[in-house]
């Protein structure tokens, strides 16, 4: 991405590759001695200043000329002509008589009679003295904040570019967006100069203009805040960021409501308000205060007077929608708030509170009465509690944890300003924004007692959990049980449950069974099934991570059932864990599909995409690897909503795994690298075993054994050590990699691991992978055939389509070696059909070339059936809405080579020859 550098910011501005592109285009169309303009707008800090930095840079062999208005001067006649053409002075004798004379004003001498200075002729003069220049060379010139002009420079100005075509000059303004520079063509001063709008930042160039400025270790909640706050305005955020103090970044302190009132932007904005009437001021400062959800209240309170309105349109702030007024698109919503006096907005406020109180909406004239209360009010509080009560019945978390944020900055007493912070935070948490949660949780942490105290810390473990150092977020969570476990047993197994949690996603196996044992003295069998859940679960899971797959098998059976009875979504993840365990995959994919429906039923999403996790896992163990693919999209998309950084990085794994499955190396290896960065940082032992394990497959389908048996041995090493469970699932693809590379004996010691878990807990789709990697050890033909015969017929059983096709691959395989092709020929035809079917494309090639080897007639691959898999159907219908391949990329976490690939097959399947054909057969 670009990087344009401002003088003014010292620091990159990013995201207007596209603009500068468009600039620069006018430097090359100077050829033929043909010259052009244009005119850049922008609101305030939207980066013109930059724009025009940039591509002076980008000009050589022209003579570049600047000028930039003022308002110190914009009554100086020709104040700006001169400072344009000042380096062009020592040419005026070379024009004609007529046209020198008419440019002695300029520079202050006095013009003889003959020599009067009409209407036309000194703009006449300035464009026959740039016409002068440029036969010489090219000439640019760049006039900045060209509103500020004074009037007889910019009609002279103005009237030059308009003729640059005949002069081979390239005139570039920068104006700042007001209503006076959107009339129409024929009135404007520019006439038919284009018009180039520089529009918000998109989120990724604003993260990355921020990142510029404060490094890749700014905390995403804060990120976040920062551009909900800077509105994609580039001159908003670079303040923002030199504005936050060590307090902000280690969120002690809330971020920042506002860019620093002393800053450019909002003095630009103090300035345009300041030339307002007092009755235009006021119609901007109810359109700031409405925030988009006053506007049939603003109506009632708008001046009468056109006019009045007229001067706010007029000065860019503010647009009349209909009888409604709000912000400009452009303007900086908070910069515009921070710019209004005090008493400006104290009268906005009273003025909309009355007008709430006289349409009987109670709830609007509250929040306008609250939001300039300057001391403890118990109404104003008791209204404040029933909105957040109600907004929180209808999942409207945003709008409850405002209104008890609000409601304990007007609490006297510490107890009850302390919960009310509690249960902002909560509803922070739960609308995806941690940063906030956390701010609050710090100041209601030295005003609570010990049991709101508790609840303060099982919450600030859970956020460390799902977005920080889990290893931090267990020791966290285990203290805060123990604290609660004589006063809130119900409370305390929750937090033991995500200490669990924690140490899994650790891979702190050791401290994983330390807190089963918590849980066995906190949870007797006489306890709410809450508590009963968390007791099984632990007692389930540490003794799978020791082995004990025998002593595991009960409790899991009995976590399944109490997940199927139990409405509580947690206690359905953990059970569907529980089944995943058991290698019951459609069971575990039903069990985390409920506790979504059940989470979202609650309005409180924050346990989803942990749920998602085991859905995507589930799909996976099946072999229905689009499912898993759409599942693990979904809870990514979810985990990045709602700040859920370490959830997020669960799935990109899930999705770099199944890519790996499907042999898509480019992809499978974008999404590990997406994944390494935050794997490192926060020591996230599971994940990191899932991305082994998934580099390993890359290997493995690309004819690299050797690399995947060493990073397979890797995975006995570091955190991923300790993630037992996915070390014991990834034994098969072991089995294989150790048998290519002739280490048999290390591979038959693996499998016994393997091999007993799967007899006991791991389910049908496990036995029959144990069936297959005894057939790859077998030393004897019978043997092989009679395991792969074995495996072929549980795979089907399991109902495991992706198992079976690799196990038909590898059967067949042997067969051709043992001079077999027919039997092959059989294996073969079908998992080339079952390949395509789950869109592994790699292995419809590598199975289609065996095929070819055990002399199949075909050319390279079989006919196939004309429908498209389901992620040939996504990426369809994401062309016929009008995605580009980029976009398609993103949206699905692919390689853009990949899409490529996509689209050609389905070209093929469906028989068109373009993307509007496509899109005309999904309409």
């Amino acid at each position: 991405m670009l990087a344009v550098w401002d003088d003014t910011l010292a620091h990159p501005v990013r995201g207007r590759d596209r603009e500068l592109a468009t600039l620069t285009g006018l430097l090359d169309n100077t050829s033929g001695r043909r010259g052009t303009g244009m005119v850049v707008v922008g609101a305030p800090g939207t980066g013109k200043t930059t724009l025009l930095n940039a591509l002076v840079e980008h000009a050589e062999g022209f003579q570049v000329l600047w000028a930039e208005g003022s308002a110190a001067e914009s009554d100086v006649r020709f104040a700006g002509v001169e400072q344009l053409l000042r380096p062009l002075e020592s040419l005026v004798s070379l024009l004609p008589d007529d046209r020198g004379r008419a440019l002695r004003p300029v520079w202050g001498l006095p013009a003889d009679d003959e020599g009067q200075v009409g209407s036309l002729a000194v703009p006449a003069a300035v464009s026959a003295l740039l016409g002068l220049a440029a036969r010489r060379q090219p000439v640019l010139c760049c006039v900045d904040s060209a509103h500020l002009l004074d009037s007889a420079s910019l009609s002279a100005l103005a009237f030059a570019a308009r003729r640059a075509h005949h002069a081979g000059v390239v005139f570039v303004f920068a104006v700042d967006c007001t209503a006076d520079t959107e009339v129409d063509t024929e009135t404007s001063v520019w006439g038919e100069l284009p018009r180039l709008r520089l529009g918000r930042l998109d989120d990724e160039a604003a993260h990355a203009l921020l990142r510029d400025r404060l490094g890749a270790s700014l905390p995403h909640d804060l990120a976040d805040s920062l551009l909900d706050v800077g509105h994609g305005n580039p001159l908003a955020l670079v303040e923002l960021a030199e504005s936050l103090t060590p307090e902000h970044l280690c969120g002690r302190a809330a971020p920042p409501s506002s860019p620093p009132p002393e800053g450019r932007l909002c003095r630009t904005l103090g300035h345009r308000l300041s030339a307002l009437s007092e009755g235009a001021r006021e119609v901007v400062a109810l359109a700031g205060i409405s925030e988009g959800l006053d506007e049939q209240l603003t109506c009632r309170v708008l001046p009468h007077h056109r006019s009045t309105l007229a001067e706010a349109v007029r000065s860019g702030l503010v647009v009349l929608d209909g009888d409604t007024v709000r912000t400009a698109a452009d303007t900086v919503p908070s910069a515009l708030l921070a710019a209004l006096t005090p008493q400006d907005i104290v009268q906005a406020h009273h003025r909309m509170a009355e007008a709430a109180e006289a349409v009987g909406d109670r709830d609007r004239a509250v929040w306008h009465r609250a939001a300039i209360a300057m001391a403890p009010d118990p109404a104003l509080v008791a209204d404040l509690d029933d909105i957040a009560e109600r907004a929180r019945a209808a999942a409207a978390h945003a709008t409850a944890a405002a209104a008890s944020e609000r409601a304990a900055a007007l609490t006297s007493d510490t107890k009850e300003r302390a919960r009310r912070l509690v249960a902002a935070a909560t509803d922070h948490w739960a609308s995806g924004r941690p940063q906030r949660a956390r701010t609050a949780l710090r100041l209601a942490a030295p005003l609570s007692d010990s049991v709101l105290g508790a609840r303060v810390s099982r919450l600030a473990g859970e956020i460390e959990l799902r977005r920080g150092d889990p290893s931090v977020a267990a020791t966290k969570l285990i203290s805060t049980a123990r604290q609660l476990a004589s006063t809130h047993r119900t409370l305390a197994a929750s937090a033991l449950m995500l200490a669990g949690e924690a140490s899994f996603v650790a891979g702190d196996n050791a401290r994983y069974c330390l807190t089963a044992k918590d849980a066995a003295l906190l949870c007797g069998p006489e306890e709410w099934p809450a508590t009963r859940v968390v007791r099984e679960h632990f007692t389930a899971m540490s003794a799978t991570f020791r082995g004990e797959h025998s002593a595991a098998a009960a409790p899991l059976r009995s976590l399944v059932e109490l997940g199927e009875t139990t409405p509580d979504p947690t206690a359905k993840t953990l059970a569907s864990q529980a089944a995943f365990t058991l290698g019951d995959a459609e069971r575990s994919r039903d069990l985390a599909l409920q506790a979504v429906v059940c989470a979202r039923a609650r309005g409180d999403e924050s346990g989803v995409p942990w749920a998602l996790v085991y859905a995507a896992l589930s799909a996976l163990l099946s072999g229905q690897l689009s499912a898993a693919s759409t599942t693990a999209l979904e809870g990514l998309q979810v985990a990045r909503s709602l700040g859920q950084s370490n959830s997020a990085v669960d799935h990109v794994t899930v999705l770099a795994m199944l890519a790996a499955l499907q042999g898509d190396e480019e992809t499978a290896l974008q999404r590990l690298q997406a994944a390494n960065t935050e794997l490192a940082e926060r020591g996230l032992g599971r994940p990191s075993a899932l991305a082994t394990w998934a580099a390993a497959c890359v290997d493995l389908a690309h004819d690299r054994p050797a690399e995947a048996f060493d990073r397979f041995r890797r995975m006995t090493v570091g955190r991923s050590r300790h993630c037992v469970p996915l070390r014991v699932m990834a034994v098969p693809h072991f089995v294989e990699a150790a048998v290519r590379c002739g280490e048999t004996e290390v591979a038959r010691r693996s499998l016994v691991t393997f091999e007993h878990w799967a007899n006991t807990t791991g389910g049908t789709a496990r036995v029959a992978l144990a069936h297959r990697c005894h057939a790859l050890l077998a030393e004897q033909d019978g043997e092989a055939q009679e395991r792969f015969t074995e495996a072929v017929r549980l795979h089907r059983e399991a109902d495991a389509p992706y198992d079976l096709a690799v196990t038909q691959l590898l059967y067949a395989s042997h067969l051709r070696r043992s001079r077999r092709p027919k039997q092959a020929r059989e294996l073969l035809r079908e998992a080339v059909q079952l390949f395509d079917d789950l869109g592994a494309t790699h292995w419809v090639e590598r199975a289609s070339q065996e095929l070819r080897a055990c002399g199949h007639p075909g050319r390279g691959r079989p006919h196939l059936s004309r429908g498209l898999s389901p992620q040939q159907e996504r990426i369809a219908q994401l062309v016929a809405d009008g995605a580009t391949n980029k976009e398609i990329a993103t949206q699905l976490f692919i390689s853009h080579r990949t899409v490529d690939h996509h689209l050609r097959n389905i070209f093929a399947k469906l028989d068109v020859r373009s993307r509007v054909q496509l899109a005309a057969l999904f309409r």
